[in-house]
């Protein structure tokens, strides 16, 4: 996977560029459908990363790109990578490409790419 372009609202990946937020699953990206999550909104000012989302959890280690560190990430998140031996790395979106292009065997990925 071949991270070429990142700029407020848009990745491209693989010659495709995106313009919302990515989910990494095995070597497939496809659209974050955060949804589930929308509903924790004004508790945190924004609409966080939670367990109802689909969560890519079939890796060793899932990254997630908090934008510019505006993505919440819920503790729920957190817990249930630690209960699935996941190693989770949250970092900023610019912050987290680097760190999947460093080591992508094994990792998944949200990125969001819109703040």
């Amino acid at each position: 996977m071949h991270f070429e372009a990142f700029s407020f609202g848009s990745v491209r990946i693989d010659g495709k560029t995106y313009e919302h937020d990515v989910v990494i699953d095995r070597g497939h990206i496809g659209k974050r459908k955060k949804k589930p999550s929308k509903k924790f909104r004004d508790a945190f000012g924004h609409t966080p990363l939670s367990v109802g989302e689909d969560i890519p959890w079939k890796c060793r280690r899932l990254v997630i790109g908090t934008g510019t560190g505006a993505l919440p990430v819920m503790e729920e998140v957190m817990r249930e990578a630690q209960r699935r031996k996941i190693r989770l790395t949250i970092l900023p979106t610019t912050e987290a490409i680097k760190a999947l292009q460093e080591n992508p065997d094994e990792t998944n990925a949200i990125l969001h790419i819109t703040c």
